[in-house]
């Protein structure tokens, strides 16, 4: 089984990312159903879009897992936004938004919090670990216009 589903295709060259417009968002849910309406959203939206089932694996597309040396970050660093459900078995999406900001190289990557919970102190909670958006599922494709304008905005 593959651990990352990568919609962008492999026939770009050997390994290399074509500079392009398309932004690379991480979208992290445990629940297959919600993963793929997130990543249709975002590639109707020109995103390009990678996922991940859980907080593990997407640490290790990041090159952020405990196993792994930080300076062999091949991924991370092509990520604009990481969106992640904040309820899931193993590590919620708080606890991998406290990985990734403990990051010096991640630190600055946007993560958006999803949730089908609408809890203040969950959103206060995020919010002020450093979350850039808490948002309700499911998503809807408003919610995607506004995920992308906050990707232009911290691409620069």
């Amino acid at each position: 089984m593959e651990m990352f589903a990568n919609s962008s295709s492999i026939s770009k060259g050997m390994g290399e990312v074509v500079a392009s417009d398309e932004p690379h968002v991480l979208a992290v849910d445990d629940n297959l159903v919600d993963r793929k309406l997130v990543e249709i959203l975002l590639k109707k939206s020109s995103c390009k879009v990678t996922t991940a089932e859980d907080g593990l694996r997407a640490l290790e597309y990041l090159g952020l897992a405990a196993h792994q040396d930080s300076s062999t970050n091949s991924n991370g660093s092509k990520v604009n936004m990481i969106i992640t459900d904040y309820c899931m078995p193993g590590m919620t999406g708080y606890e991998l938004l406290k990985k990734i900001k403990e990051s010096s190289m991640m630190k600055d990557v946007p993560v958006v919090i999803m949730s089908s919970e609408n809890i203040p102190t969950r959103i206060n909670q995020c919010m002020e670990e450093g979350a850039q958006i808490f948002m309700l599922k499911p998503l809807k494709h408003s919610d995607v216009e506004r995920l992308r304008c906050q990707i232009m905005q911290c691409r620069g």
